[in-house]
């Protein structure tokens, strides 16, 4: 009598990939950067420059209302002082007991024609004060500059490390087969069924 199970055995299936471990080495370029700076030309110039002062000038033509005061002012103290000169001689004249007539020397003297200068000036008096100075001249000029910057970069070295894997294709299983024939219950009705035609309604 065969057997009524027909078992299987389905194995696992995989695939071992393995990587070897490997030192990369990459050379980076070497660049070169350059940098220009823009020159350029300067110039200033400082023309002559005249400086007239004329206040003393003009004062001395026609004086400002504070100059005129100051001047009338000199010219009283001034003649003050020359009446108080000519007072104080005439007062010793007359105090003096060695001059016989004093009155008439004195008006004698009053008088007298005066003589010198007559106050004749020519004017202005005095000439503008003039100050100047220098010109001057400069100039700058500045070339151009470039720069230049090498970077050298090293080499890199790069360790990559070895891998395994498991990639699994087919999983085990156990496959289990009937191969024996239908069973009926009870016993009997086997007859039944593999002699009689079923009936099939239309």
């Amino acid at each position: 009598m065969e057997p009524l199970l027909r078992i299987t055995t389905v194995p696992i299936k995989y695939e071992l990939m393995i990587t070897k471990a490997r030192l990369e080495y990459s050379n980076s370029k070497t660049e070169m950067v350059s940098s220009r700076q823009k020159g350029g030309f300067e110039m200033e110039s400082r023309p002559i420059k005249v400086r007239i002062d004329t206040f003393d000038a003009r004062n001395s033509v026609c004086p400002t209302t504070m100059e005129s005061v100051r001047r009338s002012a000199q010219e009283g103290k001034s003649a003050a002082q020359e009446a108080t000169a000519t007072y104080a001689e005439e007062g010793a004249m007359l105090l003096d007991p060695n001059i016989s007539n004093p009155l008439d020397i004195i008006n004698q003297q009053r008088a007298q024609v005066p003589t010198g200068d007559f106050g004749l000036t020519f004017l202005p008096t005095t000439g503008p004060e003039i100050e100047w100075s220098n010109p001057d001249l400069t100039m700058q000029y500045q070339m151009d500059k470039l720069n230049f910057d090498f970077r050298v970069a090293n080499g890199d070295f790069e360790f990559i490390p070895g891998d395994v894997s498991i990639s699994i294709t087919q999983m085990p299983d156990v496959q289990i087969e009937y191969t024996g024939g239908p069973m009926y219950v009870p016993p009997s009705a086997a007859d039944f069924f593999n002699h009689s035609p079923v009936d099939v309604l239309a």
